[in-house]
């Protein structure tokens, strides 16, 4: 099985190329058809690809996405993580509690999906949020108050304040500056090559991208992946893999993130090796027959009780 955790560095460079490459069209084709839908559509798509920054920063911080350990810390680093509001140093120690903990009160990102299932309605209340960009906002205030210093980082939805005794508001601001500049710089590259192509009103696709869909789509995946499922330390229980067609893999599940019963048992595999792992799983009759993304939210606005054990 060594050869399932085998990586490759041009595979790396090309998830990363490509993802940039989908934005890079998704701004070309609204600059050629300027219009209300064309910005709906091609902000969804650059969430969609925001989504899958997110994901190779969480393969680089598993040290899968480049066989070089820099290419995985700096590279994924700024090309990745910083775009889109993240901390891959941070990230490593958050995920890896993740890991350690998953299925149980401790994990760090069980708010992401506790109490699930919902009514429909609670989860279409829940949507609408998302997409009208309250959540958004409310993630943004939160970025904000992690880099300053005053709640603990995380990218779940579990505020914990930090201590603030001796603090002054130099301190506060000075940790804002340090902590949000590589956020600031790497947008102000991504404006300022817009700009330079007589487009800088495409940016703004980019920020209703963030602020929009991409909660929507976190939601859906985190839900899909150990959301309505056993409260157990065991990852054949609390963890699910899903079924994804070429809408989901443009939205919620880029770069086989939707195979998380595989990343769980085997977190050394690279994202393009796990569709062969889950095969082999299969074949042991070691995983389950994966729902589809409907079927998951179908049992996410079940209305019943959450699982417990």
């Amino acid at each position: 099985m060594a050869w399932l955790t085998q990586r490759s560095d041009w595979r790396g460079a090309w998830a990363i190329a490509s993802t940039w490459g989908v934005i890079a069209l998704a701004f070309t084709a609204l600059a050629l058809w300027p219009g209300v839908l064309t910005f709906v559509l091609a902000s969804a798509v650059i969430a969609g690809r925001q989504l899958c920054l997110a994901i190779l920063q969480h393969e680089g911080s598993h040290g899968t996405l480049f066989k070089n350990r820099w290419a995985n810390d700096v590279l994924t680093d700024w090309l990745c993580a910083r775009p889109i509001w993240q901390n891959l140093p941070k990230y490593k120690v958050h995920h890896l509690g993740h890991h350690t903990r998953t299925g149980t009160d401790a994990d760090p990102d069980i708010s992401l999906h506790d109490g699930y299932p919902v009514t429909r309605r609670s989860l279409a209340r829940k949507m609408l949020r998302d997409v009208s960009g309250l959540t958004g906002l409310k993630i943004a205030y939160g970025l904000v108050m992690m880099d300053a210093g005053v709640f603990k980082w995380t990218v779940a939805n579990h505020i914990e304040r930090l201590p603030q005794q001796g603090r002054t508001w130099r301190d506060v601001v000075a940790s804002l500056v340090v902590n949000m500049g590589p956020m600031v710089l790497t947008n102000l590259v991504l404006f300022g090559i817009l700009a330079a192509t007589g487009h800088a009103w495409l940016y703004w696709a980019w920020v209703l991208a963030f602020f929009t869909f991409l909660p929507l789509f976190v939601r859906i995946r985190s839900v899909a992946e150990h959301g309505c499922l056993a409260r157990t330390p065991d990852m054949f229980l609390n963890t699910r893999t899903t079924r994804a067609g070429w809408l989901a893999r443009m939205t919620v599940a880029p770069v086989n993130v939707n195979y998380h019963l595989e990343h769980h048992v085997m977190a050394s595999v690279p994202y393009y090796r796990l569709p062969q792992m889950h095969r082999w799983l299969r074949e042991k009759h070691a995983a389950p027959v994966a729902p589809g993304y409907l079927d998951v939210l179908r049992l996410a606005s079940s209305g019943s009780s959450p699982v417990r054990t």
